[in-house]
């Protein structure tokens, strides 16, 4: 079997995703802590700080790349698992081990993925494409200038259905990792029971 006939198959995709999604797990930790920033209760000079540190720094600016690539592979991943799994329904086992006791939001994967895909792009044209090219509001911060990340944001979450989509993004963000974290590591074999727990919590 060559390398890009594993990569193809079943197991490969999976291993692919499994691999991308902790990327983008920890992506999401960074990314929250940054966002964590807004109540600081300063007027938003640490979180402005913040934002104008992961826009500005080379080493950075490299892995964002790294980041839309492993986005757009998890998509499209994920995409063809889909298709994947559901040309396989209509196939007879005798035992059905992968649905037997699954919980609704692990069957569900592509459409939670679906609804996160909408917010990104959303979140993407309301936040990343102005801070890189059509502009935002700049402030003074310690004799520098700064993108206004903050007034930014308050005026983006001044629309009702901004905050609709968010919250909805959110809670479809919570199920994906509920069941994409744990099922990521059993992928590449951290199956253990000293570990499901800590998994699973």
């Amino acid at each position: 079997m060559t390398f890009k006939e594993a990569l193809s198959s079943s197991v490969g995709r999976k291993l692919v995703m499994a691999l991308s999604g902790i990327f983008l797990i920890l992506f999401l930790v960074v990314h929250a802590g940054i966002n964590a920033c807004i109540w600081a209760m300063d007027g938003g000079v640490m979180f402005n700080k913040a934002a104008h540190f992961m826009g500005s720094t080379v080493l950075i600016r490299i892995l964002e790349v790294g980041l839309f690539v492993f986005f757009f592979v998890h998509i499209i991943q994920g995409l063809q698992l889909e298709a994947y799994n559901r040309s396989k329904r209509g196939t007879s086992y005798a035992v059905d081990y992968g649905n037997r006791g699954s919980k609704w939001y692990s069957r569900s994967m592509g459409l939670l993925g679906t609804i996160i895909l909408i917010f990104l792009i959303v979140h993407w044209v309301h936040f990343w494409i102005p801070s890189r090219f059509t502009g935002t509001p700049m402030t003074m911060i310690d004799g520098k200038e700064h993108h206004d990340m903050f007034v930014l944001m308050q005026e983006t979450f001044k629309h009702l259905w901004v905050v609709i989509l968010y919250v909805l993004a959110c809670i479809s963000l919570c199920y994906h990792l509920m069941h994409g974290f744990q099922s990521a590591f059993r992928t590449i074999g951290v199956h253990n029971k000293r570990y499901n727990a800590l998994l699973t919590t």
